[in-house]
């Protein structure tokens, strides 16, 4: 899969090292960039070119995971769970259908940022499970409410 990143200027050492992990699981990663102190510009970003297509997935990082979520959710098409535990990384996709996930740098250790993002990246979305009514009920407002 291809897989973007993002981040603020503080978490760049773990979307560092989440980066060279997710390459070492076999997957194709990109740098969108951690320069800008407005986390909302490269959540867009990563947003966009999930939802363009130019992407298979996006993973956001800033100290909560709580502003990117909120950010790269305002991108029409973004799904971006803010996730903390390797079940809610398992649900965000398999239940949500999540196309972006988002974590803490300042909430959670390397360590489990890793179990975390190998396990969205495990699972895909089952058009055909329990919650699929639920999703497109989501989708559907978003096409006509906004």
């Amino acid at each position: 899969m291809k897989i973007a990143f993002g981040c603020d200027p503080n978490a760049e050492a773990f979307k560092t090292a989440l980066m060279t992990y997710v390459a070492e699981l076999g997957h194709e990663v990109t740098d969108l960039g951690s320069e800008d102190p407005i986390y909302a510009n490269v959540a867009f970003a990563c947003a966009k070119a999930v939802v363009a297509g130019e992407y298979d997935r996006g993973v956001l990082l800033c100290g909560t995971g709580i502003g990117v979520s909120i950010a790269a959710n305002k991108v029409k098409g973004a799904y971006a769970a803010c996730v903390h535990d390797v079940y809610q990384a398992q649900r965000a996709q398999l239940s949500n259908r999540a196309n972006i996930i988002t974590m803490g740098s300042q909430v959670i250790g390397i360590e489990l940022a890793k179990c975390i993002v190998k396990e969205y990246l495990s699972v895909s979305y089952d058009p055909e499970c329990r919650s699929k009514d639920k999703n497109q009920r989501i989708r559907d407002f978003e096409l006509t409410e906004m």
